[in-house]
């Protein structure tokens, strides 16, 4: 009977012992676990031993890092991002990197349209204030931005599974919605029963809600810059679940102070946790607080319930099995850098 394999979770984001992971994996692999940020961290030849990568958001996988896995059969993303992993040194190094797409959709656009909503309806501005003087801020018009959504056109920025499903939320609140995804085929839109259109510049401007749903590549890191804030309207909204780079937070700030946009609702950000130094961070936390009511920070939540967390673990773990035990490659990101598989005798 051959050897089960070794399984390393770098950066587990779970309390238990694989709780879900173990049963999946059954007799067929060794789970080790680690809570670490830096492969660095974790024992060297432990990580030169491991037959795969089981992995969340916190570990960086980068060519010198994929160098020093010379048994490393494939990496498995527990969820859909994998920004932080070289594609092409893993291809090259003949390591297919899946992940793990259908898991949270509803959470995602879930969040999004709370954010919109929260501020739409200023209800984290109620919210603090009455806390603070539950007489006094007894006032409907105490916040800013608040507005009417019925009517109003919300922007789409990548037509995908949760672009998709923000979409459908959408329209049952009334809301027009249009898109734009360059990669998403024709007809897509017809499916979902919304607009599109062909640039981002026209998806900005003419947008009073622009929801971003879009991965981070080369190609969308800090799409949302200065220029691109400078066409929006200015009592638009802009909402990001999605990843935090694809927004300049220094270009965004200016906007906030100048009132070039009305208000932000962000999920994610580029150092997370946030980095308590920058400025727009020093803005958002000043007391009082100018951003207080335009300004929305969630802890890249969008994702969690605890029904979605064991979704993601349960089904990031039966693709890399199948992967290990069946040569079944499910969900493969990285398939143009793939030349061909690791071979081992």
């Amino acid at each position: 009977m051959s050897e089960p394999f070794l399984v390393i979770t770098p950066d587990a984001q779970y309390p238990d012992d694989g709780e879900v992971e173990r049963p999946v994996m059954g007799s067929g692999a060794r789970l080790e676990i680690y809570r670490e940020r830096d492969l660095h961290r974790l024992p060297a030849g432990r990580v030169a031993q491991a037959d795969a990568f089981l992995v969340w958001h916190e570990v960086a996988f980068d060519r010198a890092s994929i160098a020093a896995l010379p048994r490393c059969r494939v990496i498995v993303r527990a969820g859909v991002g994998f920004d932080h992993i070289d594609l092409a040194a893993a291809g090259e190094a003949g390591i297919p990197v899946c992940n793990t797409p259908d898991y949270g959709t509803s959470e995602v656009a879930d969040h999004a349209i709370a954010l919109m909503l929260t501020l739409a309806r200023g209800i984290a501005t109620y919210h603090d204030a009455l806390r603070a003087d539950p007489v006094g801020s007894f006032v409907p018009a105490l916040a800013p931005g608040v507005t009417r959504i019925r009517g109003r056109r919300l922007g789409i920025v990548g037509l995908g599974r949760i672009g998709t499903a923000t979409a459908l939320r959408a329209k049952a609140f009334g809301l027009e919605v249009v898109a734009y995804d360059p990669y998403v085929s024709r007809g897509q839109e017809i499916a979902v029963g919304v607009g599109r259109v062909d640039t981002l510049a026209e998806l900005l401007a003419g947008s009073d809600v622009v929801s971003l749903h879009a991965p981070l590549t080369e190609e969308t890191r800090g799409m949302i810059d200065a220029a691109a804030l400078a066409a929006m309207p200015r009592h638009a909204f802009l909402i990001n679940t999605a990843r935090g780079a694809i927004v300049d937070h220094l270009a965004l700030l200016e906007a906030l102070q100048s009132g070039g946009i009305a208000g932000a609702a962000l999920d994610v950000l580029p150092q997370e946790p946030a980095d308590p130094d920058h400025p727009l961070i020093k803005a958002y936390t000043a007391k009082p607080s100018p951003l207080a009511g335009r300004l929305v920070l969630t802890p890249h939540a969008a994702w969690f319930s605890p029904q979605s967390a064991r979704d993601a673990r349960r089904l990031s773990t039966e693709t890399l099995m199948a992967y290990l035990t069946r040569g079944d490659l499910r969900n493969c990101v990285n398939g143009s850098y793939l030349s061909q598989l690791r071979k081992f005798d």
